[in-house]
């Protein structure tokens, strides 16, 4: 069950607010369809209830909060606009990206590709994918952790009417299962075809709360469509016909040459059309809107219509909205109470104990509002007897603030990133790249022989800041962040891409490996080059070839680490690359200029000293290794990168705090 209570958008400047004070519930195994026209706040609403808007109000979900809720992509599917995700990831890649956000096996994405029946095109591109297939992908994605509730927004947006009522069997066969279904609309046909319980916006305001059947009669009238080059004489005759019988009859004028006609048949109309010779283009019978609220009745002014006592008597004949009226005033927002009787009872209880406690599958959380949540009744918003009582010690008429929230940490977040690296061509383009471009770059410094071995290994000359491999580790860091940001797969149902320690250290995990295999790519390429083309002279082992490799794969994987903590930060690719370049051209002179100070002492013998610190010689003779990697900090480019490093985690890690307490 969903208990939206209280909903309100904070107000831009001197406007009013998008969504005012909505309260409703969507019952579990009842499909119920928010209806309003653009602009009346339907998307809003869906927003504030997953606590993706800052507002106020509050939503349970089966008796708790979304941010009460551990997993919510567990308890609660969503579709809100496009997929977001990476155009060139195919369909089922993206969706086992998901499965391990979720924390489900991978085969569940084939299992939601057959429901949602997109397994012909599991191998097609998302950027690909026409209207209709995406919203079928959106379905498979809020279906993929098997939730509880479904939140859709326009499911049925440029679907055909085929697939329409293919949806609407895929929603009607999730409630039925115990589940719940609440979608948003614009259609009021649509609404009152596929839901059981209609809920009404007009202008950010709700206006009706309904049962299906009793939206129908009330909302939606027969009609008949004409079409006529002489629109207006034809009204005035249908009108004049009707006073002369007593009947009553509505004849609006839609514009141009159409004309609707209630309370009236084809066959009368055709028959007053035959009688004074006014040649019809279209007549046909049609189920009309009558329209969201009787602000929007009243803009529809008819050409003339019957005025005696069977108007005064019988619904109203602009649109029902007598009927709407007493709709309006005898149903509550939620269960068909008067909507005065939230304001009457204590507004801090009554938003406090909106829950019930015979909610499916509810469990009551251990903190003070779900607690207070089971001791209410899920029939009615409205105070019971003993919340009217109970003394307002401190009563507020505002609901509870509404904070955006960050996406969760994905569940299994080193296999999250691997599919997520893996999955599109940008990684293997950019290796590629770099050891082509170093390949070309080593044999060119080869033939001016002025490099020495080890930068010619590197393909590094000194006129350039860093080599190709270093730059193609940095990328690929940056790419780590930067596409989430650009792509946010993981905002699906959160609008934001997390900032958590879990999701940072997979992402430095998998930048260090590839930072490795490219470093380990570059030089081996770059030897086994040299020596084909120029025999073995240039890729004789040097003798200190161990401490060297160490300093370059620290210098690797530095690289990588500045380009995915520089990302993370800035939210950008480009600044996530900018920062590696930052190192040499900017931080490495600051560096410089630190150390070209007067030295009263130096480090000389500190490998000896190291192997002091122990009483047995150290395995492996690993004390080489951390040799290397001192060695490689204490030049000006390692301390220049080391310096970095901190900054940049410090930086993040104050920036995932900061989001936290916001």
């Amino acid at each position: 069950m969903i208990q939206a209570i209280g909903l309100t958008s904070n107000p831009r400047k001197d406007l009013p607010p998008v969504v005012d004070d909505v309260s409703f519930q969507a019952r579990t195994g009842c499909v119920t369809a928010l209806l309003g026209a653009s602009g009346s706040g339907r998307s809003t609403t869906l927003r504030l209830m997953l606590e993706l808007q800052q507002g106020r109000g509050i939503t349970y979900f089966r008796g708790r909060p979304l941010h009460r809720i551990a997993h919510p992509s567990r308890e609660v599917g969503v579709l809100l606009g496009d997929v977001p995700g990476h155009p060139a990831r195919t369909v089922r890649g993206h969706l086992r990206l998901l499965c391990a956000a979720v924390g489900v096996p991978v085969t569940r994405a084939d299992d939601v590709l057959e429901a949602v029946g997109l397994v012909s095109l599991r191998e097609q591109r998302l950027g690909t994918l026409s209207r209709g297939m995406d919203r079928r992908l959106g379905l498979a994605c809020a279906l993929l952790a098997d939730p509880h509730t479904l939140v859709l927004d326009e499911p049925a947006g440029d679907l055909s009417a085929r697939e329409g009522v293919w949806l609407h069997g895929i929603l009607r066969a999730h409630a039925a299962r115990g589940g719940t279904v609440l979608f948003t609309t614009d259609d009021a046909k649509e609404a009152a075809r596929a839901a059981d319980r209609v809920v009404t916006l007009d202008a950010g305001r709700l206006v009706a709360d309904q049962d299906a059947a009793e939206f129908a009669r009330t909302r939606l009238r027969p009609r008949v469509a004409v079409r006529s080059p002489h629109a207006a004489r034809l009204a005035a005759l249908l009108a004049k016909e009707a006073r002369s019988l007593r009947r009553s009859v509505e004849v609006v004028q839609e514009g141009g040459s159409r004309l609707s006609v209630y309370g009236n048949t084809c066959g009368e109309v055709g028959e007053t059309a035959f009688r004074h010779g006014i040649l019809v283009h279209q007549l046909a019978d049609e189920v009309g809107d009558a329209g969201p609220s009787t602000a929007s009745a009243r803009e529809r002014a008819p050409v003339e219509q019957e005025s005696g006592p069977a108007r005064e008597s019988g619904p109203s004949a602009r649109g029902g909205s007598g009927a709407q009226e007493r709709s309006v005033s005898s149903a509550g927002p939620a269960s068909g109470e008067p909507r005065e009787s939230l304001k009457e009872a204590d507004p801090t209880r009554a938003y406090d104990t909106v829950a019930g406690s015979s909610t499916v599958g509810a469990a009551p959380a251990p903190d003070a509002d779900d607690a207070a949540a089971s001791t209410a009744s899920t029939g009615s918003t409205a105070s019971t007897p003993s919340t009217a009582s109970a003394p307002q010690s401190s009563p507020s008429p505002l609901p509870p603030p509404i904070a955006i929230r960050t996406a969760p940490n994905p569940l299994r977040p080193l296999r999250y990133e691997l599919r997520r690296a893996a999955g599109v061509g940008t990684g293997y383009l950019t290796v590629a790249a770099a050891i082509a471009l170093s390949a070309l770059l080593c044999l060119f410094l080869a033939r001016t022989g002025r490099t020495p071995q080890l930068r010619l290994l590197a393909a590094w000359p000194g006129e350039l800041p860093l080599p190709p491999a270093a730059l193609g580790a940095g990328l690929l860091g940056a790419l780590a962040f930067g596409e989430e940001f650009r792509h946010p797969a993981l905002a699906v149902d959160r609008g934001t891409v997390p900032r958590r320690l879990g999701l940072l250290a997979a992402k430095l995990a998998v930048a260090a490996t590839t930072a490795l295999l490219l470093a380990g790519l570059t030089v081996g390429c770059d030897a086994a080059l040299l020596h084909l083309v120029y025999g073995g002279e240039l890729t004789e082992v040097p003798p200190d070839w161990l401490s060297a490799s160490v300093s370059w794969i620290f210098f690797m994987i530095g690289c990588a680490w500045s380009g995915v903590l520089a990302a993370g930060v800035f939210r950008s690719t480009t600044a996530g690359l900018a920062a590696v370049l930052a190192v040499p051209v900017v931080v490495v002179p600051l560096v410089q200029k630190a150390l070209e100070g007067p030295s009263v002492r130096s480090a000389a013998g500190f490998p000896g000293r190291l192997r002091e610190l122990t009483l047995v010689e150290w395995p492996f003779g690993a004390e080489r290794y951390v040799v290397g990697g001192l060695r490689m900090m204490a030049q000006p480019v390692g301390s220049a990168l080391m310096l970095s490093l901190v900054v940049l985690l410090g930086a993040y890690l104050l920036t995932s705090v900061r989001g936290r307490a916001h």
